[in-house]
């Protein structure tokens, strides 16, 4: 199974969902990508499996990418079950190099997982050759905290253009994501991610833990179709 890597610039929406009310919500506004995880737990909280399995259950066959958050080494296998196509799994700055313990998260599902990188690390486009070596399907970063402080507010535009750069050239999936809103669509478009992540900025009260508003999907879909009309 091959990564579905842009072959131009186009940042699609990735939407993350606790529930198949919710993945169903987002999918109706337009998500493209419908992602799994427990958002009172933090960035890479995961979901119960069974509780992934009856979100994907909900999801038509074609048509959507899927993804659920795993968080640990033995949760991987068990998301990998429920139906998922892409595995989500933090590689915090302390693994970077450890190529024995990289190659074992991507390989416990090869060719389907993605290294969630925190951008308090400062990562960069020197972290993709080893996670490409490792066996890793795509590379995504995010925010650790979800206390307001934002991925722009952490990395500039050069550094998130690099990173997405070397995730292309290693024809990895790329995505960005932190605490995004929607306002920030177009500056990060620019980077030419494959994917933008949003869970609080499409939320009511923009408050993670409060449901999916699907207008608010709607209108982060509105603000990305010129990029993908002008990459078209």
């Amino acid at each position: 199974m091959r990564p579905t890597v842009s072959a131009v610039p186009l940042p699609r929406l990735l939407v993350s969902v606790r529930d198949p009310a919710e993945a169903e919500a987002a999918l109706l506004a337009g998500a493209d990508l419908i992602d799994a995880k427990d958002p009172d737990r933090g960035a890479l909280g995961a979901l119960a499996p069974e509780t992934v399995a009856a979100i994907m259950a909900r999801l038509p066959d074609e048509g959507v990418e899927t993804s659920a958050v795993a968080d640990s080494a033995e949760s991987l296998v068990a998301m990998a079950r429920s139906g998922a196509r892409w595995v989500k799994h933090g590689v915090p700055r302390s693994g970077w190099r450890d190529e024995a313990h990289l190659a074992r998260i991507a390989g416990s599902v090869p060719g389907r997982v993605i290294a969630v990188l925190f951008a308090e690390d400062e990562p960069g486009a020197h972290c993709v050759p080893a996670l490409k070596a490792a066996g890793f399907a795509g590379a995504m970063i995010d925010t650790a905290g979800k206390d307001g402080v934002r991925l722009p507010d952490l990395l500039g535009p050069e550094a998130l253009a690099a990173f997405v750069s070397a995730c292309r050239a290693q024809s990895l999936l790329c995505g960005l994501a932190g605490s995004l809103r929607i306002a920030d669509i177009p500056a990060l478009s620019a980077a030419g991610p494959d994917y933008l992540g949003f869970r609080g900025g499409l939320c009511r009260g923009f408050d993670r833990t409060n449901g999916i508003d699907p207008l608010r999907v709607a209108e982060a879909v509105r603000a990305l179709r010129p990029h993908a009309q002008d990459a078209a």
